[in-house]
């Protein structure tokens, strides 16, 4: 009786707070608290006219707008709070240019304190199953509670190595085809910078979108030269660092720049075929293990079986 007591009051406490929750987001959306700060105020008169309605803004943009004032405060705190934590926003600021977001380090933080509270929630709902059960195990549930919310944290970190890992790994197999194409526009007679605007124009992908990203900064005023380099330092890749390289020594040098790109997309492949093998000789090992455990066993039982059935029948 006293459990069922203790679960309905648990159940009420959770009622009630999700039912104060949603007053005070209420409460925070109304007209008085939510007025316009200034940036917002003088924002029509010193932006360009032709800007689109806040109304027709991303999703990601208008809920960053439309969210109220004491959840985006929160917010704001805990990301510095974590930022302070973790530290290291100069490799994140790096690791988001190589992933290609779009995003920067605030927005990361606050992706991550958005997981943070996911986890948290989840742990939350763990332990209060739990505690129904076990009402005196308040430190471990608690410890669960701040687990899962680190969990959440240090998953969507994982997620970023993940996506960078996936976008250069698509950005090699796009270089080859990319080099050649540029080697047959350069080929033909166009310049280094029409021939990427050519290749630029027919081809997409994440290769492609960096390539675009240069010809902007050469229209901003930069040298080719120098948007190619930024085109390595952002990727972090070795073989496009070297594909980099080879262009902007044959730009500088006025070596046959056709040639350079041939060279270097048989190069690329050439790395590819032996990061292929290389891998199969590493899955080598790992693949034995179900013949060994598995296929092998019962080749023997089949084997072996007949001649102990015989064996009985005789006996």
């Amino acid at each position: 009786m006293s459990a069922v007591t203790v679960s309905c009051d648990w159940l009420g406490c959770l009622i009630g707070l999700a039912l104060g929750c949603g007053i005070l987001l209420l409460l925070s959306g109304l007209p008085f608290l939510r007025r316009p700060g200034l940036a917002e105020r003088l924002g029509p008169y010193v932006h360009d006219v032709s800007a689109p309605s806040r109304l027709l803004r991303s999703g990601g943009e208008r809920g960053r707008v439309g969210a109220p004032a004491p959840a985006r405060a929160a917010v704001e705190r805990l990301c510095s709070a974590l930022d302070r934590l973790l530290g290291g926003s100069t490799s994140l600021g790096a690791r988001l240019e190589r992933a290609g977001l779009g995003l920067d380090v605030p927005g990361f933080r606050a992706q991550q304190v958005l997981c943070g509270a996911g986890g948290a929630a989840a742990g939350a709902a763990l332990s209060a199953a739990a505690w129904s059960r076990h009402p005196r195990a308040l430190l471990p549930l608690a410890f669960l509670v701040v687990a899962a919310a680190g969990a959440g944290v240090m998953a969507r970190d994982w997620y970023l190595t993940h996506q960078v890992r996936r976008r250069e790994q698509r950005m090699l197999e796009e270089l080859p085809t990319v080099a050649e194409m540029l080697a047959l526009a350069v080929g033909a007679g166009e310049g280094p910078v029409a021939a990427l605007h050519r290749v630029a124009a027919l081809t997409g992908g994440e290769l492609a979108g960096e390539l675009r990203r240069a010809l902007s900064d050469t229209h901003a005023g930069a040298s080719l030269v120098l948007a190619l380099q930024g085109v390595s330092r952002r990727t972090g890749l070795p073989a496009l660092a070297r594909f980099v390289d080879g262009v902007v020594i044959a730009v500088e040098r006025g070596t046959p720049l056709a040639d350079v790109l041939r060279a270097q997309a048989q190069d690329v492949r050439q790395s590819g075929q032996r990061a292929l093998m290389d891998t199969a000789g590493r899955k080598e090992v790992a693949m034995m293990v179900p013949v060994v455990f598995g296929v092998l066993p019962v080749t023997v039982l089949f084997a072996v079986y007949p001649g102990f059935a015989f064996l009985r029948l005789g006996l």
